[in-house]
């Protein structure tokens, strides 16, 4: 049973860690053999109420009606009343007493009591097939879910001396290779080998256009190929794949619970005995204090009390509509890490965006080369490609793939001689002689003079034996997306966007009058980088603040962000674990998503929570003045609960 549900015993509490193996085997919406036999069961006990009802008011004029009538409800009532009595004892024994079987139990019994056959049979069989088909749209929505997030294929077929055999994707080593034919999932990130085809990626990014895929390819886990067969070379073990990080997402998300569903768990562990404390003056203190005031009356009042005192349809809607919510944003490729960023997103007020791979493309190229007197553009260029051989900056690597078109060897450098400074640049020596590349910082810390950059492109400085001798142009490319994004952002009420960078005022002045972005610091160190972020949310009042980055260096700011979002598909492995959601692809257009879908499951949430509410508390008004029945405390109970159940799953949309 649901810990969350515990204080009423609803039965159909959700959690999508519950589902047996034979459940998950099914095809959505089949039902399972003990569905099958309940489903008969509640058919001819339904069908017992009806002609009970009918012979025991001698609607039917047949002999010895009434009598035929009273025993049909009795027996109907035992095969109805056996389960509920029979749980409701075992979660007795457990410490639970304030059960929703119990209270049921105690309500029908009470109108036997009274001499009402007909609402304690209706009562317990309306009960029970309303549970029935609450049960069922949670479970069949759970597996609808799982059906949308069961990504991981069993088993893959791997080549081993010569031979294709099956084999689990854990035990697959990189550079081993696999055979993928059409209709088949990756479960392994890989190259393409060998073959041609079609991939279907939506699963891990939510786009739906299909890609081709041929010799030499990047293919993620999770990828589907459509059309074709491929031999796929290992690149990453099973646990470091693509599809193992996503589905490890998805299931820590479950444990992530938002504010609200906290808030519903304690309402619950009160509402109940509240409502059963009601109940027990309802009956007791009116036929004692008023005159003339019947028990029995009161007594039936109490009841009706006791029929709606379980919270199940919000206890159960609200984790559902979570669930669905985040369902839903992973099959877009949005991937976010528990209930309370969803409610995080709902209050985002200001967004801080890193600018290389974020607002960019971060595949910067070089645009020109500028050299001083008694150097050539070939030499500058030689210079550049040796400080910068080893480094994983996206600048570095512009003039490695730069150096490549214009040059068939290796960068000459002395080995064991390249040092990195971060947020600066790198350095190198070629037969002792120190040559360097990096920005106007790192010429100031070497003290070699030169005119500080200003013009809108990237540069790279390059100075050899202490002396600048040129500069390396780059350019990076705007996403196309971005302006559209950083507008539609500010319609959906965030009052401030600001940009954060290490380049220089020119570069990022340029990006922000492209994006729209008109709050932009420059020339950030990563560590200057926590220590604005910190002095933005100081000045800030209300609402949340988000961040979004894809390097190592955004690492520290995610984490002290409200919301951190990382870019997936190239993001840093530390960017990606320190952030509360990821993007599985460069689409800027997923952020206003995910935050028009995180507005949309609270929306949700608090229909179902008020809904809930304001038909119970009606019901109980209505009972406590004597103008409500049984059947209507029932529908207010279990109708209500189905009604929140199906409204939930408009979040996986």
């Amino acid at each position: 049973m649901n810990d969350s549900c515990s204080s009423c015993g609803c039965g159909a509490a959700f959690d999508i860690q519950d589902s047996s193996s034979a459940e998950k085997s099914l095809p959505v919406g089949h039902l399972t053999e003990t569905q099958i036999a309940e489903a008969r069961t509640l058919a001819l006990a339904f069908l017992g109420t009806i002609f009970g009802i009918l012979l025991s008011e001698n609607l039917l004029s047949i002999p010895y009606g009434t009598t035929m009538g009273l025993i049909m409800l009795m027996v109907t009532y035992g095969a109805a009343a056996w389960p509920v009595f029979r749980g409701a004892w075992q979660n007795l024994r457990r410490g639970f007493v304030f059960d929703e079987l119990f209270l049921m139990s105690i309500a029908s019994l009470g109108a036997i009591a009274l001499g009402a056959w007909e609402e304690a049979v209706g009562v317990m069989v309306f009960y029970r097939i309303g549970e029935f088909f609450q049960d069922y749209a949670v479970h069949r929505s759970r597996r609808s879910i799982e059906a949308l997030l069961n990504l991981r294929p069993d088993q893959v077929r791997v080549k081993r001396n010569g031979t294709w055999i099956a084999s689990p994707p854990e035990q697959v080593e990189p550079g081993e290779l696999l055979l993928l034919r059409a209709g088949e999932r990756l479960a392994l990130d890989g190259l393409v080998a060998e073959g041609t085809g079609t991939v279907d990626t939506s699963a891990v990014t939510g786009e739906s256009v299909p890609r081709p895929a041929e010799p030499g390819q990047v293919l993620l886990g999770g990828y589907v190929l459509t059309e074709g067969t491929l031999t796929v070379q290992v690149t990453e073990k099973y646990e470091h794949s693509t599809l193992n990080r996503v589905l490890h997402l998805i299931e820590s998300a479950q444990q992530r619970k938002a504010p609200v569903e906290l808030f519903v768990t304690r309402f619950a562990r009160f509402y109940t005995p509240v409502v059963v404390g009601i109940a027990l003056i309802i009956a007791v203190v009116p036929p004692l204090l008023l005159p003339g005031a019947r028990f029995y009356d009161w007594l039936y009042r109490a009841l009706i009390m006791l029929v709606i005192s379980c919270p199940c349809a919000f206890v159960l809607s609200v984790p559902l509509t979570y669930f669905a919510g985040l369902g839903g944003a992973a099959k877009r490729g949005i991937l976010l890490k528990g209930a309370a960023v969803l409610d995080r997103l709902v209050h985002v007020q200001r967004i801080v965006f890193d600018k290389t791979g974020t607002l960019t493309t971060g595949k910067f190229q070089v645009s020109k080369i500028d050299v001083h007197p008694n150097h050539s553009e070939a030499q500058v260029l030689a210079y550049a490609a040796a400080a910068t051989a080893q480094s994983n900056h996206p600048l570095a690597q512009a003039v490695q793939r730069h150096w490549k078109t214009q040059s068939d060897t290796n960068p000459v450098y002395d080995e064991g001689s390249y040092y990195e400074i971060p947020g600066h640049g790198s350095l190198v020596t070629q037969e002792g002689t120190e040559i360097l590349a990096g920005n106007d910082r790192l010429l100031h810390l070497k003290s070699i003079p030169h005119e500080c950059s200003s013009a809108d492109a990237t540069v790279i400085h390059v100075a050899y034996d202490g002396s600048i001798v040129g500069t390396v142009h780059l350019e990076d490319q705007i996403k196309a997306d971005a302006p559209r994004v950083i507008r539609e952002l500010r319609d959906r009420g965030v009052e401030q966007v600001a940009l954060f960078t290490g380049d220089g005022p020119g570069p990022a002045h340029a990006v922000g009058r492209q994006t729209g972005v008109t709050e932009v610091h420059h020339s950030l160190l990563p560590e200057d980088k926590l220590e604005r972020f910190e002095s933005l949310l100081q000045q800030s009042s209300g609402g949340t603040t988000a961040f979004v980055g894809d390097g190592i260096n955004d690492g520290p700011v995610l984490a002290r962000s409200d919301v951190g979002i990382a870019m997936g598909r190239a993001g840093s492995d530390l960017a990606i674990e320190q952030a509360d959601m990821v993007l599985m692809t460069d689409d800027l257009s997923r952020i206003p998503e995910a935050i028009d879908r995180a507005r949309k499951t609270r929306r949700i949430v608090w229909q179902n929570i008020l809904f809930a509410l304001l038909v119970k508390i009606a019901v109980m008004v209505l009972g406590a003045l004597g103008l409500a029945t049984m059947w209507m405390g029932v529908l207010a109970d279990v109708g209500v609960a189905l009604l929140a159940v199906l409204n939930a799953l408009r979040a996986l949309k």
